[in-house]
């Protein structure tokens, strides 16, 4: 049966893991994720993993979870600049983004704590009141796979979005093995010849 109405899309980025993404980016010379072309290619896979007209696929809600410096520190490691200009792209692709401050790691540097968390409890409220038809995931990390089962205990379809061009194994097999669809985006760049150039861009 065609679907005649719209459907929604949640759209949640573990940060962490988008940075490891970029970096392998950077290491095959591939330059970096273009966030609007990715925001882009999500609609269109969906309606084509699930034969859904692409018209009625739309991201109405989409967040960002990161750790970060304080000022001052981002300012003496000369991160300000490159900070707001990727908050910058963010903004223009409707993107809500979330921070708490890195913490002092007893065992010296500094270290990301309670975004998990955050990323997760935020993940499953907001999809239980706005009753999204899709979550997508782009995520690596163990610690959601609870979240990916809850999700699928809303009845809601559950899309994990990875992508390791380094390859460095950087994707839970638990947390792929819990939600209902997942997508690697380096297996789909092989059965789609355009993918890297619509969703990556040159530095």
């Amino acid at each position: 049966m065609a679907h005649e109405e719209n459907l929604s899309i949640g759209v949640f980025i573990d940060g962490g893991y988008f940075a490891k993404i970029d970096e392998g980016l950077a290491k095959k010379n591939l330059g970096k994720v273009n966030v609007k072309g990715l925001f882009q290619y999500i609609p269109e896979m969906i309606g084509r993993e699930f034969g859904i007209d692409r018209k009625l696929l739309y991201i109405t809600e989409a967040h960002y979870y990161r750790g970060r410096y304080r000022a001052s520190d981002a300012d003496t490691r000369h991160l300000l600049y490159e900070e707001r200009q990727f908050e910058d792209t963010l903004i223009e692709n409707d993107i809500i983004f979330h921070y708490k401050h890195l913490r002092p790691n007893p065992s010296g540097g500094v270290i990301e704590k309670g975004v998990d968390t955050w990323f997760a409890l935020d993940t499953y409220e907001m999809t239980l009141y706005r009753q999204f038809d899709y979550v997508v995931l782009i995520s690596g990390d163990a610690d959601h796979e609870m979240l990916a089962r809850k999700l699928k205990a809303l009845k809601t379809h559950t899309i994990l979005l990875t992508w390791d061009p380094a390859n460095t194994g950087s994707t839970s097999r638990f947390l792929s093995e819990e939600v209902c669809t997942h997508i690697d985006m380096m297996r789909q760049a092989g059965k789609e010849p355009d993918l890297m150039k619509k969703v990556t861009i040159q530095k």
